[in-house]
């Protein structure tokens, strides 16, 4: 087995099977860990940044980490899910943190599995609440570690063993070009984590250097050498996409969309959308509503 695969674990969060209605209607969600789908019933629908999924019977979705999205349930939805944590010692990841949803057809064996995952980790669903805001809570995170280093050897392989089977089924979708962020120091990646995560804070170079200990010019070159830019046109960038999603998914007005996406001020908003887009944000809405 090649090496590079070795050194990936998974930190399950959690595993179940569950039976949804429109309440599960979340908009804007960004979570730390990876997310796996199977739909058995029903349908549902999930969007990234760049597309929309029909949440289907027969199908599995991986939605990696930092992935911003929207989760809605029109009428009722039969899924598995199982939510888990990446880690490797030198930060770098199996799948590129691009962003965006993958979906492909279920295989028996990838049932099978999640049947399996569920008997070897009972207990695992999510039980306060399925909004994001209520269990995406690092308190919640490290009670759920504390079940995973109870867990004997046997279920530890059989639970990693599972996950990379599940993985192994979006595996097609990397190119080599998308697999270059699994070079990225640990650092940058989590400089871009924190990017995306934090949008709406007013982001600085200064901030970002502070956090990985290091000098702001230094650090400014090496992300720019590992994600060919520089920093503030990776978070512009970033703010560009959170819009062009709040835009399309939602109602909210300029100066809603301006605050959420971290812009100073409107005016600001509107000048740096302009110069990226080529339009002003309202012409912009109006062709995202009539395309």
């Amino acid at each position: 087995m090649n090496k590079r695969f070795l050194k990936h674990t998974f930190s399950l969060l959690h595993v179940d099977h569950v039976h949804l209605d429109r309440q599960w209607n979340y908009k804007n969600v960004i979570s730390p860990y990876h997310r796996i789908y199977y739909i058995d019933q029903g349908e549902g629908q999930i969007s990234d940044s760049w597309e929309t999924f029909r949440l289907e019977p027969g199908y599995l979705y991986f939605i990696p980490s930092y992935t911003l999205c929207n989760l809605v349930c029109e009428s009722s939805l039969s899924q598995y899910f199982v939510q888990f944590f990446e880690e490797s010692a030198d930060g770098s990841a199996l799948f590129s943190n691009v962003g965006r949803v993958r979906q492909t057809v279920a295989t028996e064996s990838d049932i099978s599995n999640f049947h399996r995952l569920i008997e070897t980790n009972p207990g695992r669903g999510i039980i306060r609440s399925n909004n994001p805001k209520v269990y995406e809570k690092e308190f919640y995170y490290k009670a759920y570690q504390e079940l995973n280093n109870q867990q004997n050897l046997a279920g530890f392989i059989e639970t990693q063993g599972i996950l990379l089977q599940l993985l192994s089924r979006f595996a097609s979708t990397e190119t080599p070009e998308t697999r270059k962020s699994g070079t990225i120091p640990t650092k940058i990646l989590d400089a871009m984590h924190f990017i995306v995560v934090n949008l709406h804070l007013p982001i600085t170079v200064g901030m970002l250097a502070d956090r990985a200990h290091l000098n702001s010019e230094y650090f400014s070159r090496l992300f720019e050498k590992h994600t060919g830019v520089r920093p503030m046109s990776f978070i512009i960038e970033k703010r560009i996409e959170r819009v062009v999603h709040v835009m399309a998914t939602s109602k909210a007005s300029n100066k809603e969309i301006a605050t959420l996406a971290g812009f100073e001020s409107l005016s600001h908003f509107i000048r740096t959308f302009k110069k990226a887009k080529g339009v002003a944000p309202g012409m912009y809405r109006r062709r995202l509503l009539t395309s």
